[in-house]
């Protein structure tokens, strides 16, 4: 177990405030679990505040820490970098994992109901396998959805403090990161077992040179992927979210390359982009066989041209909730039909809908399911 000397660390431990709500629910025997991704912030969180529990004596049996495994989406050192951060902080560590499948299966799975319902006319516009910052069901089905449950029915009855390492310099959409905050997606105020849960950011306002100055002043390891490869940032292999920079840095990786190769397959059969206005595919053109290099050049192509076919399409129309909001006029149910057309033979589906008749029928049926 790693136990730095205190007076040594204090001299370079940046301030670590713990709010009063959160420092009365320790006092009070809360648990403190730890959030563990392989990624600097969770590390320096994990030991800086474990310093700080053993200085107001909270006891080490109300401490755990969890890691949520994305499967093949995650570095393959990822897990035993995890394991040894938690071995050399005396914390103990619980594994969990989506019971549906990894992330990549997600992907598959997204793009597959996209097609159906693309096909079965229920969707207005065809729907791309990947997540993206305004739909970050890879961070909340893959992580939160996993171990919040877990955590409100292990702990029931106990109040439970989620230590989280987000800092507010990272983004802007993070700069608007909340110390800590009440958590009431898995456990309901009031209830039966008496759990309740809480979020906190213990390092939120630290700076990412604060963060790599406590790795190197208490030895903490770092993942391979800041010391061999130059990452910035610790995330999967290939995130919606990275950087070009942290693309490029995952891809020179040579154990990364079947999941590189996996994904830009997926951009070539879905002709949509792994980030939206750019291609994984040319982060690293030179490790793709000549013949997924051809496949990716032709789903850019028919992506334009999918783009262009729903551009015209009436706008009023597009998706919403409730949708359909109303009946195609004949004319639009025809424009309708004829968009719809060659996507459908581009990705091998049955064209159900082929006539702008057959488009208004469909859409009644849509409106009278609606209102019953």
């Amino acid at each position: 177990m790693f136990t730095p000397q205190r007076a040594n660390v204090e001299a370079i431990l940046p301030a670590l405030d713990i709010p009063p709500e959160i420092a009365a629910a320790l006092r009070a025997g809360a648990w403190a679990v730890f959030n563990l991704s392989g990624g600097k912030d969770s590390s320096a969180a994990l030991f800086a505040v474990n310093l700080a529990l053993d200085g107001m004596g909270h006891p080490r049996a109300r401490r755990m820490a969890v890691h949520a495994d994305l499967g093949r989406a995650e570095w393959d050192s990822t897990p035993d970098t995890v394991a040894r951060i938690a071995r050399a902080s005396g914390i103990k560590l619980t594994v969990r994992r989506r019971a549906s499948g990894d992330l990549f299966a997600r992907w598959e799975q997204r793009f597959a109901a996209g097609k159906a319902r693309y096909e079965a006319l229920e969707t207005y516009n065809l729907i791309g396998p990947w997540s993206s910052s305004a739909l970050r069901f890879c961070t909340s089905e893959q992580k939160a959805q996993v171990l919040g449950p877990y955590l409100a029915r292990t702990l029931a009855g106990s109040t439970i403090i989620q230590i989280i390492g987000i800092r507010r310099d990272e983004s802007a959409a993070r700069s608007k990161t909340l110390d800590w905050k009440p958590d009431t997606r898995f456990v309901k105020p009031g209830n039966r077992a008496g759990t309740t849960m809480m979020v906190w950011h213990p390092i939120a306002d630290w700076s990412t040179e604060q963060v790599f100055a406590l790795h190197d002043q208490l030895g903490i390891e770092l993942h391979e992927a800041y010391r061999c490869y130059g990452s910035t940032r610790l995330s999967c292999r290939f995130c919606v979210l990275q950087s070009q920079a942290d693309s490029k840095a995952s891809a020179a990786a040579p154990a990364n390359r079947p999941a590189f190769l996996h994904l830009v397959d997926l951009e070539a059969r879905s002709t949509f982009s792994f980030q939206p206005g750019r291609w994984l595919a040319d982060t690293a053109p030179q490790l793709l066989p000549a013949s997924l290099t051809a496949d990716v050049v032709r789903a850019k192509h028919d992506a334009d041209a999918r783009r262009g076919l729903e551009a015209g399409m009436p706008p009023e129309l597009r998706f919403c909730k409730g949708w359909p909001p109303r009946m195609p006029t004949p004319s639009e149910a025809d424009r309708i039909a004829a968009a719809r057309a060659p996507i459908l033979r581009r990705h091998h589906l049955v064209d159900r809908f082929a006539t702008g008749p057959a488009v208004r029928r469909r859409f009644a049926e849509l409106m009278a399911a609606q209102a019953a």
